[in-house]
């Protein structure tokens, strides 16, 4: 299966979601790449969007490697086989700790003049172009369960089988549009993946924010 882009793929999701318009619900989207995609489904469901900020945290020896993530309330989810990279608990919090200012940063960039919006008593639907290991997607379901959403769901294009087993018990709803075995990369599957620039992620946001309060003034 191959996606033409992330709108194909953000249509199809928003196909399997239907269920929720009407619902209200609250879409957090991963940036920068399901920022787009989070916009197409929450028009498609009639809910208000918003970005989930979490960061990977890098092996000491390869930064591009995951070992973990953090949220930006400052909780470290660290993957199993952190360990086996040589990362001590000082490597982790240090690197926590940067990563922590890096979310901060960016917050302060994408929604400059409001909070982020609260998932408590919502319906939340978390969107992801695709995952690969699961480390920054756990720790953005973990991060937005302890704040006691309705219902928490989690709509991504692809995922290896292996992946989806371990997101599927920390959400109440998983719809992953591909699950193929042979699994390299999420950018396999889309036959366009241009990086999604925060400029974009920025603008996509204020204008659906605008949107969003017109229609409700």
């Amino acid at each position: 299966m191959m996606f033409r882009d992330r709108e194909d793929a953000a249509r199809q999701l928003a196909g399997r979601l239907k269920s929720w318009k009407g619902r209200h619900p609250l879409v957090l989207a991963i940036p920068r790449g399901a920022v787009p995609m989070g916009a197409i489904i929450a028009e498609a469901l009639e809910g208000d969007l918003d970005v989930v900020l979490v960061h990977k945290l890098g092996a000491p020896s390869n930064p591009e490697f995951a070992i973990g993530a953090v949220d930006e309330s400052g909780h470290i989810h660290v993957a199993d086989h952190a360990a086996m990279t040589g990362a001590s608990q000082e490597d982790i919090e240090a690197e926590a700790r940067a990563q922590l200012a890096t979310l901060r940063k960016r917050r302060a960039q994408y929604t400059p003049v409001r909070p982020p919006l609260d998932p408590a008593g919502r319906v939340v639907i978390v969107v992801d172009d695709g995952v690969a290991t699961g480390a920054t997607v756990m720790a953005a379901l973990q991060a937005i369960r302890v704040k006691k959403p309705e219902k928490l769901i989690l709509a991504i294009g692809v995922a290896p089988p292996d992946t989806l087993n371990r997101l599927r018990p920390l959400v109440d709803e998983l719809v992953c549009l591909h699950s193929p075995a042979e699994f390299w990369a999420v950018g396999q599957f889309f036959a366009d993946f241009r990086q999604v620039e925060d400029e974009e992620a920025v603008d996509i946001l204020r204008r659906f924010g605008e949107r969003s309060a017109t229609s409700t003034a």
